[in-house]
């Protein structure tokens, strides 16, 4: 099952949008010095910096290419809501696997862009927020959509994933929501894996509560927690992890490892990233106190 076409045109929609400002806009402040803050005077590149040279069209085309990868994101949270809105078992399973391309996706965008200095070539369109729009879907929005249709609730109490929803909006739209030292402040929204957890090992309905009420909370408290790419002793250790479990979540979902044993296995990718980050809060704490 596909994308519905939709999506695609969305997409387009968003990329070209920013194509044709960044061109019409660039012309328009070349020609008459309208839309800059500067008087016109020297010759401008797309950067925007006096006296830049022209930034070679194929720079142009690489970032556009860039955000077009992270515009992605949103095909992939399309195909998403029509296959929780199917609501069967195998749909579910597709949906959780398209949140893990997902995840990979997100993990890989940030070092391309940086890779081909997109924000300094492209400095009229805002990437980072094209990320967070894609981001609150694919990690929030629509694992809380596949909890509630899933049934993973009682009836009546669906009510309370409007809690996680507020939260991750909270943490979304802080300016702190990364740290200066490379951290994410609150927990980063990971609702994908709560559910992943929730709709596979079934816990008793107060449990699945109350772990949706503890990782709200967690999502408003300052604490720091890893951050994927940025480097440190305990990056390695988390991408071997991450990779591991990757991997048990894909024979999971495929049916080719069955029994909830493996679920349970995978655990340790959660644990180990809840207790590092803790622990480097709590490091953090007690430096702040002995300066």
């Amino acid at each position: 099952m596909g994308p519905p076409q939709e999506v695609y045109t969305l997409v387009g929609a968003i990329m070209w949008g920013g194509i044709m400002n960044e061109s019409i806009g660039q012309g328009v402040a070349a020609r008459t010095g309208v839309g800059s803050e500067e008087p016109a005077g020297p010759s401008r590149g797309i950067s925007g910096i006096p006296g830049d040279p022209e930034i070679p069209r194929i720079r142009r085309l690489r970032a556009w290419g860039v955000h077009l990868y992270t515009g992605l994101g949103l095909v992939l949270a399309g195909a998403m809501a029509v296959l929780i809105v199917e609501g069967t078992d195998s749909a579910f399973r597709w949906a959780f696997g398209l949140m893990i391309a997902a995840t990979a996706l997100d993990a890989t965008d940030g070092p391309l862009a940086r890779r081909f200095r997109v924000q300094e070539v492209l400095p009229r369109f805002n990437g980072r927020r094209l990320d967070d729009i894609v981001d609150f879907h694919t990690f929030t929005s629509l694992p809380l959509f596949l909890i509630w249709r899933s049934g993973v609730l009682p009836q009546g109490a669906g009510w309370i994933l409007f809690l996680p929803l507020l939260a991750s909006a909270y943490g979304f739209s802080r300016e702190d929501a990364k740290t200066a030292d490379g951290y994410f402040l609150g927990f980063p929204s990971y609702w994908n894996m709560v559910a992943f957890y929730l709709y596979f090992l079934e816990p008793p309905s107060p449990l699945a509560i109350a772990i949706l009420l503890a990782f709200s909370g967690l999502t408003l408290l300052p604490w720091r927690y890893l951050k994927p790419g940025n480097r440190g002793p305990l990056e390695g250790v988390t991408l071997v992890l991450s990779i591991g479990w990757g991997l048990v979540a894909a024979g999971v979902l495929t049916g080719a490892l069955e029994g909830t044993a493996w679920v349970v296995a995978s655990l340790g990718l959660p644990a180990w990233y809840l207790g590092a980050s803790w622990t480097v809060e709590a490091r953090t704490r007690r430096e702040g106190r002995t300066r």
